[in-house]
């Protein structure tokens, strides 16, 4: 079975999310970390999630730098900036109200009258 690629709409608040958690990181290792935090059931496609990054960037939410990486290459590496700590809240809040909405209609006609 294919792993499915990850929800559009929610790849920016994971890529914030795992940096407000892990702090500092590059691409691939943002990657890796979505999809083991979701048990192997996504899969990261880089050419969403680079795009995704620079959009980001370029909002203000995280800020990037160049590095080298645990095997010796050059890297860039993304951090959450303040505004994107904020941002990673209201997200979150947002995809709880969402999520919750949804349960709702799932969960209709199940109960009794």
């Amino acid at each position: 079975m294919s792993k499915p690629d990850v929800w559009q709409g929610t790849l920016a608040l994971m890529a914030l999310k795992t940096l407000e958690t892990l702090g500092p990181l590059h691409g691939y290792g943002i990657a890796r970390r979505i999809e083991q935090t979701s048990g192997d059931l996504l899969q990261v496609n880089y050419g969403t999630l680079y795009p995704a990054l620079l959009k980001l960037e370029q909002e203000g939410y995280i800020a990037s730098e160049w590095g080298v990486s645990d095997n010796n290459r050059k890297a860039k590496y993304y951090r959450l900036t303040r505004a994107g700590r904020k941002q990673v809240e209201k997200e979150a809040r947002d995809w709880e109200q969402t999520t919750e909405i949804l349960a709702r209609f799932l969960s209709a006609g199940k109960e009794p009258v």
